[in-house]
């Protein structure tokens, strides 16, 4: 598990670019099959792949500035104006300073000198994703006319998209729209390079679909019927879950609350086409916060946090049937970790679909604990040595507790103690590659390990600390951090298992 922003690279953030295909080759050195990232959707709120601007387009940030510029849309001299970014982190603000200028400079090269060929490419790719991209690339060139505000603050023709205000901003905003148009036609141009790269090596890439979209987003505004909205845009209530391991007062997301009875009065279509749009990115998806399609935990709006909340159904077993009427057999790994019911997992095996073990979560003293731990295992099982919320594994062995969840010291010394008996190691084993063995060896059917796990970092390569706002996703590795003697120990370890 990798997300491309955690790629190396000159440019500030991970990209589509060289260093991609060289961790693409690298799996394939260590005898890898599956390349699982986190959502590509534009980030909005606090740079999360989990508050996207689009549930639909592709960030452009992670586009290769260095193919643009083997495509003659860039010259050398802009990616040389690059300033020097820092190399296992990233700095959204100065990334996006320095990069969208560049994208800017890329797009007006292409409208001024594209062939007659890559202009048909762009005009077919805009007719087929027309469902979205009007919507969106409006959506974001009128946030760069209100300096980035949401939504709900704009004027109120726009923001209750009056037919007409729309066509008249339009209109105006023409050249803003072809450039976000045409980076979103670039997006899929080179992520489809990227796949079939991984393809021809028999890698397969795993998506993320988030249960729920950002209330700042090109979807809530286009379709705001589809949510619980006040007369104003404002969510009336709005979602989270209720106190768990990372948090006493639960944690408190903050999107809007679907409408599920009129997405289902016209059969579920707009999950129907976020479902292909995703299906057309990736082999097979992690479907985010299972259980809430299950029964979902709602919470007034304006609360602190999400304690007072409540449970309300949801029509997960009627969406799913219409997915797989839609599409048959559903690539689906369900993200069933939380407050796990009796009717969650009735919903997830009715299905067929593969559901989640999490190895941190196997020795503490959380009564669900015991059915993280590999014996307990199945074979119609993803296990994982962690997440992208998790902290690493040696982050986790290192932990005196309290900082990232609710375990107290004491908590953490006896979860040790369980764990180097259950593990059968002592003394200063390499415990993230303890860890890498235990799932490895287990029946799981596929096994996926966070790369910060395979470079044995600490803390400081986390990529989320849930329930805080700051921080969070800049995580990148090092050049060169990849090494032969690396993947020739990850290849082994695969084939030992016969993974």
């Amino acid at each position: 598990m990798l997300h491309c922003t955690s790629l190396p690279g000159r440019f500030g953030i991970g990209d589509f670019g060289p260093c991609a295909y060289e961790f693409a080759d690298f799996l394939h050195a260590a005898g890898q099959k599956l390349w699982q990232v986190l959502p590509l959707n534009p980030t909005g709120y606090g740079d999360s792949p989990y508050q996207c601007f689009s549930a639909f387009a592709g960030n452009p940030l992670l586009l290769s500035l260095e193919r643009l510029r083997d495509q003659g849309l860039l010259q050398e001299s802009d990616l040389a104006q690059a300033p020097l970014f820092p190399e296992n982190s990233i700095d959204f603000g100065a990334t996006i300073q320095f990069k969208r200028p560049a994208l800017r400079r890329a797009a007006e090269t292409f409208f001024a000198d594209a062939s007659r060929a890559d202009r048909a490419d762009f005009d077919r790719f805009c007719e087929g994703a027309r469902l979205w991209l009007d919507d969106f690339a409006l959506f974001m060139a009128l946030k760069d006319v209100h300096n980035g505000t949401a939504w709900t603050t704009w004027d109120e023709e726009v923001r209750r998209r009056d037919p007409r205000a729309v066509r008249e901003w339009t209109i105006r905003l023409a050249r803003e729209l072809n450039a976000i148009k045409y980076w979103q036609f670039e997006f899929f141009r080179q992520w489809d390079d990227l796949k079939n790269y991984c393809r021809q090596r028999d890698i397969r890439l795993m998506g993320d679909i988030p249960i729920y979209v950002a209330h700042d987003s090109a979807d809530v505004w286009a379709r705001p019927e589809l949510f619980y909205l006040d007369n104003r845009g404002n969510p009336t209530v709005v979602s989270g879950v209720p106190p768990d391991y990372f948090s006493a007062t639960g944690q408190l997301w903050g999107n809007p609350i679907y409408r599920w009875d009129l997405l289902e009065a016209d059969g579920f279509k707009w999950w129907i086409e976020r479902f292909r749009a995703s299906l057309a990115l990736f082999d097979l998806v992690r479907l985010d916060h299972f259980r809430g399609f299950e029964s979902y935990w709602e919470v007034p709006a304006g609360e602190a946090t999400a304690i007072h909340g409540r449970w309300v159904k949801a029509p997960g077993n009627r969406l799913l049937s219409a997915l797989q009427n839609e599409f048959g057999e559903l690539p689906i790994v369900a993200e069933n970790l939380g407050v796990i019911t009796p009717p969650v997992e009735q919903l997830r095996e009715e299905f067929g679909l593969p559901g989640m073990s999490i190895l941190q979560f196997a020795f503490g003293t959380d009564p669900q604990g015991a059915s993280f731990r590999p014996h307990h295992y199945s074979h119609d099982l993803v296990a994982y040595t962690g997440g992208h919320d998790n902290d690493t594994v040696v982050g986790w062995w290192s932990s005196s507790g309290a900082a990232d969840s609710t375990r107290s010291a004491e908590d953490v010394r006896q979860e040790h103690e369980f764990a180097r008996a259950y593990l059968n190691f002592h003394g200063d084993a390499e415990i993230n590659w303890i860890m890498i063995r235990a799932v490895a060896a287990s029946v799981a059917g596929v096994v996926i390990v966070p790369l910060q796990d395979v470079l044995g970092l600490g803390s400081e390569a986390r990529m989320n600390l849930p329930g805080t706002v700051s921080g969070n996703w800049k995580w990148r590795y090092r050049p060169g951090a990849l090494s032969g003697e690396l993947s020739a120990r990850l290849r082994a370890l695969t084939a030992l298992y016969d993974r």
